[in-house]
């Protein structure tokens, strides 16, 4: 067997941070970045005696999310303690959702590369809260504890094992990314941990319906990783088989320095857990007038979006699917589009080209545009009433992001209005023509891409301010004459 005779099937758990201002079972503060332990109570740090208090905004954030994936929402649903040890778990157990989870069911759909979509399945999405955090800096095999992050409210997503490939993977994560943005139930900072996820990895033979072996990499918290992470974990279980080898049920770690995952510990079963409902934690008991509240309030989804823009604004899927990414993208995209009515693709062009190249070389993400959406319009409208051309337009849009000025004070002090009187143009061409005779017997002689030739030296001679439209009607018929 190679390669090609082996199916890949991978399972995701994101683990997405909730954006509440306290803990989920304490009125510790949530917030990133304090010093260690500097958010931690007594109940986080689980002192005996102590009790746990739900937050009903984690609640609330959860049932968004089970809403916006069309799934089922539990009308009773039942905290339980999973059992285990670490060193960054107070109290020996964390607080999870096993039996009864808040959210069942549901699903995704995500576009692959061909443009073809596909549903992914979620089994669940269940409260919980998080463990701390172990640093092991300062002296050599001394390590600390850091309990900031421990009782911070998390919403487990788990999907069915319903993705073939490294890439469709991807596409799932950033689908529940986004839709974890829109709903503004997490800030998606996969920097700080806020979003990541754990791969369940099985690969079996083509045809077979029985699963494979499969081993779990955790705690992912970047698209790229999760793509080399899954990428290195197929190819390792199918050398492993094809020598006779068996994959083992395991917990493993992606080591990103040498882009490999290596072995953490024998993965657990439920049952290991010992999970048992919580006897300091009631029932949570949800109404429907308190689910249809919540539906209420829900924003215009993604794919709701991506339909309208594709719908009102003459767009592609393509891009669409792109300027709804986020929440903001969209956003800043319909404020330019509403500003310069006829022109959303020139809108759409802009923002998709040169804004998105210039945040990107800058490490910006939209919400810290140098440029607003009101100063991006106001320069696409130059070009849209032919006082600049797109080229020039581009030079304004740099001095625009390095100065911050309006797109119009940059256009009248450096003299960048374009030139649409056609006798001033055809003055220049009877110029160009005169100085390039050699060129210009060719092109009669037939040599026709000559043509662009002219265009060039035409431009040159006028800095780029030559109306483009204007120059090449009259330099035909001046050629042709």
């Amino acid at each position: 067997m190679n390669a090609t005779d082996w199916e890949t099937v991978i399972g995701l758990e994101i683990h997405a941070q909730l954006s509440t201002l306290s803990k989920i079972f304490s009125g510790s503060a949530s917030s990133y970045g304090a010093q260690p332990n500097a958010h931690a109570n007594l109940v986080d740090l689980g002192y005996p005696g102590v009790l746990p208090v739900l937050n009903a905004e984690a609640v609330r954030m959860a049932v968004k999310l089970g809403l916006a994936i069309d799934a089922r929402i539990a009308r009773t649903s039942v905290f339980a303690r999973k059992n285990y040890f670490y060193p960054d778990l107070p109290k020996g157990y964390q607080i999870s959702q096993y039996e009864l989870p808040i959210v069942a069911g549901g699903a995704l759909e995500i576009v692959l590369e061909d443009g073809s979509h596909k549903r992914i399945g979620i089994t669940r999405a269940h409260l919980e809260e998080d463990a701390g955090k172990s640093l092991h800096e300062g002296l050599p095999g001394v390590s600390g504890i850091d309990l900031n992050r421990a009782g911070t409210p998390l919403i487990e997503i788990v999907s069915e094992p319903q993705m073939r490939s490294a890439k469709e993977a991807v596409a799932y994560m950033k689908k529940v990314h986004t839709l974890v943005r829109y709903l503004e139930i997490c800030d998606g900072n996969m920097q700080e941990g806020s979003f990541r996820c754990d791969a369940n990895v099985s690969v079996r033979p083509k045809g077979a319906e029985a699963f494979g072996t499969r081993a779990e990499i955790k705690n992912l918290n970047s698209f790229r990783y999760v793509e080399k992470a899954i990428l290195y974990e197929v190819a390792r279980q199918v050398e492993l088989l094809e020598s006779g080898g068996r994959v083992v049920q395991e917990t493993r770690l992606y080591d990103a320095d040498k882009g490999e995952t290596r072995s953490m510990r024998t993965k657990e079963e439920a049952n290991d857990y010992r999970y048992f409902p919580d006897p300091d934690l009631l029932p949570v008991v949800l109404t429907d007038e308190f689910i249809d509240e919540i539906r209420r309030s829900l924003p215009e989804l993604p794919d709701e979006k991506a339909l309208r823009f594709a719908r009102d604004y003459g767009l592609s899927v393509y891009d669409a699917l792109v300027l709804t990414s986020s929440r903001e993208l969209a956003a800043y995209f319909e404020d330019v589009a509403q500003a310069i009515p006829g022109e959303p693709k020139l809108a759409a062009n802009w923002v998709m080209g040169e804004l998105a190249a210039s945040l990107n070389k800058d490490g910006l993400d939209i919400g810290r545009s140098p440029i607003s959406s009101a100063k991006l319009a106001a320069l696409l409208r130059r070009i849209a009433d032919q006082t600049i051309s797109g080229k020039i337009a581009k030079e304004v849009f740099e001095a625009m992001w390095v100065s911050g000025k309006e797109p119009d004070a940059i256009i009248e002090e450096q003299g960048l209005k374009q030139i649409t009187d056609t006798a001033a143009i055809e003055r220049v061409i009877d110029e160009v023509m005169a100085k390039n005779s050699a060129q210009l017997a060719d092109y009669h002689s037939g040599k026709d891409k000559l043509f662009g030739f002219f265009v060039g030296q035409v431009m040159k001679a006028t800095g780029g301010k030559a109306n483009p439209a204007e120059l090449n009607k009259l330099l035909k018929a001046k050629l042709a004459g």
